[in-house]
């Protein structure tokens, strides 16, 4: 063999082995690029100038999330094989409106960004990803926390993005046993000779019986640590418990939850909420729920929340949807109707209403 055909076969023959393992690693592992895009009119009797607290008047705006966040992420798995998995996500809210970043904690990817190993013990997760006391909230809201309309707007109202984006942590979740299902968290504040600054925990209890669910949660957290630093406040000491219900019934879908939110310096709220939705046709859904906060170290501070929404697919992936909305503050309480747009209230009483298009890829 002449020394110009030894050194053509040897690149031949490594490029044949690279591909080898390339479709190999190929075919065991994925990544998925997936999104919302969500726009949307929203208009409000009433509006709130924060830096007075007094009423502005009515207004109506365009609004990037009217009913879920607009926003953009990649998933990865890898078989690790014997039933093990490597997984990943990263996500980021996107304000649509804007070109900008919004609904997450500030920064580019911070709706979540972690990295986990899944198995049939389990999983763990290390990283930005939601508590479950935020979990179970999202499973018991009588409106799928749609951004308008929602327990959304009472939480990020006093808490902005604690518990929903979750810095320096790391989570277990058990498999389903016997219906059983439990979660737990803690995040590292990361503070230097300090490690209660930032400190943040959270567990979840979950039980299923074919369409029933009954979920309770806790949660605790301090102000500080490197977390402090995201543009969005993600580290508001507060401790919150929660304890709810869904019950699906053929079309008809049933949830009831109450939860406390005592934030330290600030309101205690205590929430009762219950609501229901049904599936009309396979295009045409409604849903309706109602909010009562009250605030334990005050009883002058309440509110009222109620809200109804309609949603049309125009697909799989394209729906119209039409909401509107009724909050009435007492005392202190600044309860808003809208998470984007709207997110804080006047004294008395405010009628809003949302229309928009959402696609999903």
């Amino acid at each position: 063999m002449s020394a110009v055909s030894f050194r053509t076969r040897i690149p031949c023959l490594a490029g044949a082995l690279l591909g080898t393992v390339v479709m190999s690693a190929h075919a065991q592992s994925s990544v998925t690029l997936y999104g919302i895009v969500d726009a949307g009119l929203l208009f409000t009797s009433r509006s709130v100038d924060r830096s007075t607290g007094q009423n502005t008047g009515h207004q109506l705006q365009m609004i990037s999330g009217g009913m879920t966040p607009s926003l953009f992420g990649l998933q990865g798995t890898e078989d690790l094989g014997g039933g093990m998995k490597t997984i990943f996500t990263v996500e980021s809210g996107i304000d649509i409106s804007s070109g900008g970043l919004t609904d997450s904690n500030g920064n580019f990817f911070g709706r979540q960004a972690w990295v986990g190993i899944s198995s049939d013990y389990g999983t763990v997760k290390a990283g930005v990803q939601r508590s479950p006391f935020v979990d179970s909230l999202i499973s018991t809201d009588a409106r799928s926390v749609s951004y308008f309309g929602s327990a959304v707007p009472i939480y990020v109202g006093g808490l902005a993005a604690t518990g929903v984006y979750t810095s320096n942590s790391i989570s277990f979740s058990s498999p389903v046993i016997a219906g059983f299902q439990g979660s737990a968290m803690l995040a590292l504040g990361g503070a230097a000779g300090d490690f209660q600054a930032g400190r943040q925990y959270s567990a979840s209890i979950n039980y299923m019986y074919g369409q029933l669910l009954i979920t309770a949660a806790m949660y605790s957290g301090n102000a500080g640590g490197t977390a402090a630093s995201t543009p969005i406040p993600s580290v508001v000491p507060f401790s919150g418990r929660t304890i709810g219900a869904s019950y699906q019934y053929e079309k008809l879908t049933v949830k009831a939850v109450y939860f406390n939110l005592k934030i330290a310096g600030s309101f205690d709220k205590r929430v009762c909420s219950g609501g229901l939705r049904y599936q009309f046709t396979p295009f045409v859904d409604a849903d309706a729920g109602v909010w009562y906060a009250s605030d334990g170290n005050d009883k002058a501070n309440h509110s009222i929340l109620a809200a109804a929404g309609l949603t049309y697919n125009l697909s799989k992936a394209t729906l119209l949807y039409s909401q509107a909305g009724y909050v009435n503050n007492h005392g202190k309480m600044n309860t808003g109707l809208s998470a984007n747009g709207a997110l804080y209230g006047v004294t008395g009483s405010t009628f809003g209403a949302a229309v928009g298009i959402r696609h999903i890829f």
